[in-house]
């Protein structure tokens, strides 16, 4: 039986449930950003400030990798988790600013179906970090994002199904287009995070 060191210090979990936590305001901002009535340049600059504010917890996580000698679990787990929630909060700012850049004002309602999938991924995912240190009740969490994965897909053909129905102008359909592929991907990377959890919980269990 392989004998690991744990290190007592909880300030890594601290600091992948705050990295989470930015993906829960990034997604509500997004859903914000998608409301008609919504001031876009001002939920852009709320988003930016969000978008900075993870890259800040990001470079903490990296910064207290390279300055402690014994870690909870593998180093390039450590990298690869903080690197994939940083990921998410990346594609989620591309969808806002692409909405603020090109001016977009009226947007397809399916787009909220996605949203409301990558609303429920950021809430889950803010609920699964903190049960890193136990390693405990992870499954639920790994399990049900890739049905919400699953489901975003779904939401995403049928999205592209509409844009290219005939009822958008060319120019609209390219517009709208690049903002579903941002929140599809936006998805997709919480599926990544997910599974790079289920790979560490694999390794300590």
């Amino acid at each position: 039986m392989r004998l690991r060191l744990r290190p007592v210090d909880t300030s890594f979990y601290d600091l992948f449930t705050q990295s989470a936590q930015h993906l829960v305001l990034g997604a509500e901002l997004l859903a914000e950003m998608l409301a008609d009535s919504s001031n876009k340049p001002d939920v852009a600059e709320r988003m930016r400030a969000a978008e900075h504010a993870a890259d800040e917890t990001t470079h903490a996580i990296v910064k207290k990798v390279n300055s402690t000698f014994v870690t909870p679990f593998d180093r390039e787990d450590i990298y690869a988790l903080g690197s994939g929630l940083d990921d998410v909060m990346d594609m989620m700012d591309e969808a806002v600013d692409l909405i603020l850049l090109y001016e977009i004002e009226t947007l397809p309602a399916d787009l909220s179906e996605q949203v409301s999938v990558l609303q429920r991924c950021a809430e889950l995912t803010a609920e699964a970090m903190p049960r890193l240190q136990s390693m405990q009740s992870l499954e639920d969490y790994w399990i049900e994002i890739n049905r919400l994965e699953n489901a975003g897909d779904k939401f995403h053909r049928r999205i592209l199904a509409s844009l290219f129905s005939g009822e958008y102008k060319t120019i609209d359909v390219l517009k709208l287009k690049d903002v579903e592929e941002s929140l599809e991907g936006a998805i997709d990377a919480f599926e990544k995070v997910a599974n790079i959890v289920e790979q560490i919980a694999v390794k300590e269990s």
